[in-house]
């Protein structure tokens, strides 16, 4: 997926490049069963990041699969992510892709967190198909 090559640690890719970063987050996500996956277009709110995506996972072990086969693929397409925090309890994983950020909670931390309430003005993407 030569389309993705590219520096993640610049702002400067353009909005196809970060299209395809989450539709391809979204495949990986969706592959491996990830719960409830959200998309948020937060870029009209917030210079953080273009997108969130958010999901959770049944267990830890089910988190730390869904962590580990996001960076996998994601690297192999030439994105690397400019930070992966965990929580102390592994409830919460933040995965900084400069303009995509993907957060994986437990579904306990996640109700906890509400950030799909917080983040409730950014845009709801229904179809990740839809992005160009």
């Amino acid at each position: 997926m030569d389309f993705l090559k590219k520096e993640t640690d610049n702002r400067l890719q353009s909005k196809t490049q970060i299209n395809q970063i989450v539709k391809l987050a979204y495949a990986v996500l969706d592959d491996r069963q990830a719960e409830d996956i959200k998309i948020i277009d937060i870029s009209e709110i917030s210079i953080l990041a273009d997108y969130f995506i958010i999901v959770h996972g049944r267990n830890t072990s089910h988190i730390d699969a869904l962590v580990n086969h996001v960076d996998q693929k994601l690297s192999e397409a030439g994105v690397t992510p400019k930070h992966i925090e965990y929580s102390s309890d592994n409830g919460w994983v933040l995965m900084d892709y400069s303009n995509v950020i993907i957060h994986i909670f437990s579904e306990q931390d996640r109700k906890f967190y509400e950030l799909e309430r917080i983040w409730a003005d950014g845009k709801q993407i229904d179809d990740v198909n839809s992005l160009s």
